[in-house]
C-alpha cells in the first residue's frame, strides 16, 4: 500500500509530500490543474522513462520518493537483485532526474537499475489508464489471472510436465550416446580385443618391474659368487682345508690344553663356513640368470607400458578400462532394446501429462465461462451493455507446452454487436478501457493484483446512473486493495474515504500546482462545484450533501 508520495521540483510542483491510507482515495480539480503531473511523478518512481522536460524550470533536479508499507512478497526478488531489505520494514523507492539528462533510482537508499525499479513498480502498483499497457492489459498474466479465478491447482500438470521433460532427456541422452557409440563400434571392437587378450591385470607393471631388477641383481652377482664358491668349496677351497686342519689337530690336542682350545676354535669355524656355503648356495639359486625370463618380462613390460600410452590411461588402470569398454561395447549391441524402453517410458509420461493438461483445460475453459459471466454482468451498469467479454482458452502448439499446462489465455472483447472479439488492449476509446478493467477487476475479485492501484478519469464521459455504479464498484474493490481515484465525477468522488484537491496557483511570477486534502466542509464544497460548474448554488451544495451520505 502507498503511505506516502513526496515530489521536488516536478514540472509545476515545487514542494509536495502527500500520505495515503487504505480504502478508496479520491483526487480531484478543475481541468488543467495538474493532475497528469501527479501521476507522471508516481509513474517515475515506479520505473518510468526519465525525461529531462519533467524537472521544474530553473531546478537542477526533480526528485520523488515513493513509501510503501511492508511488502514482504517483494523482498526476495529484491534480494535476488542485491537489495536487501526486511521483510517487515517499509520499501522506499526513491528517483532522481537531473535537468541536463540522467537519472539515478535507489530502493531503501540503495543504488538499483531502472529496470529494477519498472518490475518493482509492477508489483506495488497498478495504474489503469487511457493509455496503460500493463496489469490487466498484458496477456503474459491473464492465465495465473483465469487460474485464481477458478481457484485451479496446476501442480499436478507441473510433475507431470517435470517427468516428462526428464523422460524425454534420458531418451535425447541415450540416442545421442548410441550414435556416438555406433560410430565408435570399429574402435571398440579393435580396443576390446586388444586389451582382452593382453590380460593386463592391477599392479602387475610393479610385479614385472621388481621381478626383472632381481634378475639383473643376479646377473650382475654372478661373478663374484662364483669367485667365492671356488675360494670356499671345492677339495682345494678353505672348507676343505679347515676340516683337514682339525682332523690333524685332533689327534695332538690332548697334548697340550691350548691345542685343545684350539681344536674347539677351529670346530666352531667349520660349523660357521659350512653354514656360510649353505647360505651361498642358496644365494646363487635365488638369483639364478634366466636370459629367457628376463627377456620375456622385458618384452611383457614394455608392451604393457605402450598399451597403456596408447589409451591415455595409468598400466594399473587398463583392466578397468577393459571393462568399462567391454561394458560400452555391450550396451551397444543392447542399443537396441534400451532405446525403445526409454522411447516407450518418454511416450507414457507424454501421455500423462497430456491428461493432466487437458483436465486442466476442461477446468480452465469451465473458469472462463464463470468469468465471463461475471463480468457481463458488470457490464451493463457501467454502460457497456452494447459490448462482450470472452475468455479466449486456445490450444498452445506442442513445442510451447508447459509446467502450467497447454493453454494461452487471453482476455477479448467485442465493443458492437456483430463486431469480432479483439484482445483487451486494442480498444480504441479510454473511457470504455478503464471501465472494462474495472469491471474485469471487480468479478476477479482481485486476484493477482497488486496492492494499490490507480484509475485515471474512468469515468470520462459519463454521468449519472453510470457514474454512480462505477463509484460503488471502485467502493467495493477498495475494501480488498488501496484506490487512487482521478476524477471528474460528483458520484465517484462521494464513495471515497479520502478526498484531495489538485489547484494551481499564481503569484504573478511563476505557477504552481498543489494538493490539498479536504476536510468534511472543503470536500461537500468541492462536490458542490464539480456538480454546478463555476458558480456554486445551494441546490448543488444539498445535492452534494446527499451523496455524502453514508451508502
Amino acid at each position: 500500500m502507498l503511505t506516502g508520495l513526496s515530489i521536488r521540483d516536478v514540472v509545476l510542483i515545487e514542494a509536495l509530500d502527500l500520505g495515503f491510507g487504505p480504502g478508496l482515495s479520491v483526487l480531484t480539480g478543475e481541468t488543467g490543474a495538474g493532475k497528469s503531473i501527479l501521476l507522471d511523478a508516481l509513474g517515475l518512481a515506479l520505473g518510468a522513462r526519465a525525461d529531462s522536460g519533467l524537472v521544474r524550470q530553473g531546478a537542477a533536479q526533480a526528485v520523488v520518493t515513493a513509501t510503501f508499507e511492508p511488502v514482504g512478497p517483494l523482498a526476495p526478488a529484491l534480494a535476488d537483485s542485491g537489495v536487501e531489505i526486511d521483510p517487515g520494514e517499509p520499501v522506499i523507492v526513491r528517483r532522481i532526474v537531473k535537468a541536463d539528462g540522467g537519472s539515478r533510482a535507489f530502493v531503501n537508499d540503495q543504488p538499483v537499475s531502472a529496470a529494477l525499479l519498472r518490475e518493482l513498480g509492477a508489483g506495488l502498483v497498478e495504474i489503469h489508464g487511457q493509455h496503460d499497457d500493463r496489469g490487466l492489459l498484458n496477456p503474459r498474466g491473464h492465465r495465473a489471472l483465469l487460474d485464481a479465478f477458478g481457484r485451479l491447482d496446476s501442480a499436478a500438470t507441473a510433475r507431470a510436465h517435470a517427468a516428462w521433460r526428464a523422460a524425454e532427456d534420458a531418451l535425447i541422452a541415450a540416442r545421442a550416446e548410441q550414435e556416438d557409440a555406433d560410430r565408435d563400434r570399429e574402435w571398440l571392437d579393435h580396443a576390446v580385443a586388444e586389451l582382452t587378450g593382453f590380460a593386463p591385470e592391477p599392479g602387475e607393471e610393479q610385479a614385472l618391474a621388481e621381478e626383472r631388477a632381481a634378475i639383473q641383481r643376479g646377473a650382475r652377482l654372478a661373478e663374484d659368487l662364483g669367485a667365492v664358491d671356488q675360494h670356499l668349496g671345492g677339495s682345494a677351497g678353505a672348507l676343505a682345508g679347515l676340516r683337514q686342519a682339525a682332523r690333524r689337530l685332533d689327534r695332538i690336542g690332548g697334548e697340550h690344553p691350548l691345542l685343545a682350545e684350539a681344536l674347539s676354535a677351529l670346530d666352531r669355524a667349520v660349523i660357521e663356513a659350512a653354514e656360510a656355503e649353505d647360505r651361498l648356495a642358496r644365494a646363487h639359486e635365488a638369483l639364478a640368470h634366466d636370459p629367457a625370463r628376463l627377456e620375456a618380462i622385458e618384452t611383457r613390460l614394455f608392451e604393457l607400458r605402450a598399451l597403456a600410452r596408447k589409451h591415455r590411461v595409468e598400466p594399473d588402470a587398463l583392466a578397468e578400462l577393459a571393462a568399462t569398454l567391454a561394458a560400452r561395447l555391450a550396451r551397444i549391441a543392447a542399443g537396441g532394446e534400451g532405446l525403445a524402453a526409454l522411447a516407450a517410458a518418454a511416450a507414457e509420461a507424454r501421455a500423462a501429462y497430456a491428461a493432466e493438461a487437458a483436465t486442466l483445460s476442461a477446468r480452465r475453459a469451465e473458469a472462463a465461462a464463470r468469468l465471463d459471466a461475471a463480468v457481463a454482468a458488470e457490464l451493463a451498469p457501467l454502460k457497456l451493455d452494447a459490448a462482450r467479454f470472452q475468455t479466449a482458452v486456445q490450444p498452445l502448439p506442442e513445442e510451447q507446452w508447459g509446467a502450467a499446462g497447454r493453454d494461452r489465455v487471453e482476455f477479448m472483447i467485442s465493443t458492437n454487436p456483430g463486431a469480432p472479439f479483439a484482445p483487451l488492449a486494442k480498444i480504441a476509446s479510454g473511457g470504455e478501457l478503464s471501465r472494462f478493467i474495472l469491471a474485469l477487476k471487480v468479478a476477479l475479485a482481485e486476484e493477482g493484483g497488486a496492492g494499490t492501484m490507480i484509475f485515471d478519469e474512468i469515468d470520462r464521459g459519463v454521468g449519472g446512473a453510470v457514474a454512480s455504479a462505477i463509484g460503488d464498484r471502485l467502493a467495493r474493490l477498495a475494501g480488498r486493495a488501496q484506490l487512487l481515484v482521478v476524477t471528474h465525477s460528483p458520484q465517484v468522488a462521494a464513495r471515497g474515504t479520502g478526498h484531495w484537491l489538485i489547484a494551481k496557483s499564481h503569484d504573478g511570477l511563476v505557477t504552481r500546482t498543489g494538493v490539498v486534502p479536504l476536510d468534511a466542509a472543503a470536500r461537500r464544497e468541492e462536490i458542490a462545484r464539480m456538480l454546478s460548474g463555476a458558480t456554486i448554488t445551494d441546490e448543488a451544495r444539498a445535492q452534494a450533501a446527499r451523496l455524502l451520505e453514508p451508502q
